[in-house]
């Protein structure tokens, strides 16, 4: 406690990182006031029963869950920073794919410019998209009540623009994050609207176990430890490395020796992150899709498709995530450019020829702890299945994994290691005594 304490003092007398904090501060509660303001032209009062059946549906539950709540609300940032997220990811995968997209990505800070200009373009697209969708949900049964009928003429209009307003001014609170405060803003932003449920599921949990023939007092400490356990294993696939030994060749300038020293090459064991999850979620999605159709011959594949507890849609999600996490790794992961890279630094692999071996060598390393990472991750996407199954509520379940712990663990790994770096600039120490912090390295592009 007297070493936590010394350290925050540290902490608050870095006047740069104390300045970051608080800007973060302001920002992140600038967001949440917004997530309170309910769309003109929608009764306040009327949106709570509404918004308890959001929640409770499977589908819909989680983008209520990105969005802090605010999805079920019927708030002006009900849409959140997802637009954004899927227009970055869009981007990111055609800057893989295109070869015009990957030259301009690589003229340097101009070419980043043009890439981030083009992404909000599209976020703007994507928005306008999700905001028509969205006033066609409020217009169901169980919305349709709170909306004020004098208003109903101008409701489809004004909402579209203001939720796309507000998915704007999300993104700029998440650059001005990124720019003048502390962390990855877009990430920021994603951790706080998930933690903003966590104490309202907490509290979801314990009156259940309270409850006769809920477990009591003993399975909820028994939930909380598995949960912790779960924290402590993603924080090892997080941060998990396998170390490549790097030689470089000396060389002698003049009477000054250059190169000569013994390197590491450290490959993730996770280097796709959570993109895998994300996807097999967009696809697993899809099928629902077919539940507004009103097929009878689809209720079975709806039904599969929106319980997550159940075998089946776990065994499919699994196999998903594991196919995505090699596809994802393969496009993001390129042992011949590293190969090229240590060849052209004078570096090589002991015992391993350059240039194509070398690239094979690592290629092959890369596919044996993909595979591992990759069967931890579908685990991790399926842990809250398991947890509803053995009676956990389904809010306080989602925290035992899938998406939204992932992002919570690698934001604060993240955010730990950018504090840590401050102090150790200024010779104070770190904030473990066994060793520094590793974060995730987040794509400022993506934003995960």
């Amino acid at each position: 406690m007297k070493k936590l304490i010394q350290t925050l003092k540290h902490i608050w007398a870095i006047d740069e990182l104390r300045n970051k904090i608080v800007v973060t501060l302001a920002l992140v509660l600038t967001y949440r006031i917004g997530t309170q303001i309910t769309l003109p032209g929608i009764d306040p009062n009327k949106i709570e029963a509404a918004s308890a059946a959001a929640q409770g549906n499977g589908l819909l539950g989680i983008f209520d869950m990105f969005a802090g709540g605010a999805f079920s609300q019927a708030s002006i940032l009900a849409l959140g920073i997802m637009p954004y997220i899927s227009a970055s990811i869009f981007m990111q995968l055609m800057t893989i794919l295109v070869p015009q997209l990957q030259k301009i990505q690589k003229e340097g800070d101009s070419g980043r410019k043009k890439i981030n200009q083009w992404t909000r373009y599209l976020t703007v697209i994507v928005t306008a998209f999700q905001a028509g969708a969205y006033v066609a949900y409020l217009n169901s049964p169980g919305y349709a009540p709170a909306i004020i009928a004098a208003y109903a003429p101008y409701f489809w209009f004004s909402t579209v623009i203001t939720l796309t307003a507000g998915t704007l001014f999300v993104m700029w609170l998440g650059e001005k994050i990124q720019d003048k405060g502390l962390g990855n803003g877009t990430s920021i932003i994603i951790m706080v609207g998930i933690l903003a449920r966590l104490p309202q599921s907490i509290i979801q949990e314990f009156s259940a176990k309270g409850q006769k023939g809920g477990g009591g007092l003993l399975i909820f400490l028994i939930e909380v430890a598995i949960l912790v356990t779960i924290v402590m294993g993603l924080i090892i696939l997080v941060q998990g490395v396998r170390k490549i030994a790097v030689n470089y060749a000396k060389q002698i300038v003049g009477s000054r020796q250059f190169g000569g020293a013994r390197q590491f090459l450290p490959v993730k064991v996770n280097s796709a992150g959570v993109m895998p999850i994300i996807f097999a979620q967009a696809i697993m999605f899809l099928p629902t899709l077919v539940s507004f159709t009103n097929l009878d011959s689809a209720q079975g594949i709806v039904k599969v498709f929106n319980d997550h507890s159940s075998w089946p849609y776990m065994a499919i999600y699994s196999i998903m995530v594991i196919g995505f996490t090699f596809l994802y790794t393969a496009l993001i992961f390129n042992p011949k450019q590293i190969s090229e890279d240590l060849k052209r630094n004078n570096g090589f692999v002991p015992g391993v020829k350059p240039g194509q071996p070398t690239a094979d060598y690592i290629g092959a390393i890369m596919d044996k702890i993909t595979l591992p990472g990759a069967i931890f991750l579908a685990l991790v996407g399926i842990m809250p299945g398991f947890a509803q199954r053995l009676g956990v509520t389904q809010g306080f379940s989602s925290f035992f994994g899938g998406t939204s712990l992932l992002i919570m663990v690698g934001v604060v790994l993240d955010t730990l290691q950018q504090i840590e770096t401050y102090l150790l600039m200024r010779q104070y120490d770190g904030l473990m005594e066994g060793g520094r912090v590793q974060g995730r390295q987040v794509d400022t592009a993506s934003g995960m």
